[in-house]
């Protein structure tokens, strides 16, 4: 799979952030993190399935994170962040 430079320049909104937490649930302790399904991502945000299919793509195509099969997600960067 080509690696794909997040877009740096893409300001998500708040909708946006909220489903993005959610794949970074967990990392912080040993719990499995990073890999979100859509249904996943409505029950943790509460938001419509629309909503939150719009803004896996704004996500996906600003490269923070990628589809890595059919109605599977995975973080890749939150450019906003420090790397370690």
């Amino acid at each position: 799979m080509q690696s794909i430079m997040p877009n740096t320049e893409f300001t998500p909104t708040e909708a946006c952030d909220r489903v993005l937490n959610v794949f970074k649930q967990g990392r912080e302790s040993n719990k499995p993190w990073g890999r979100a399904n859509p249904r996943y991502v409505i029950d943790e945000t509460e938001m419509e399935k629309p909503n939150v299919e719009y803004h896996l793509r704004r996500l996906n195509d600003a490269g923070w994170i990628r589809k890595v099969a059919r109605g599977l997600y995975e973080f890749v960067e939150d450019p906003r962040e420090e790397n370690p």
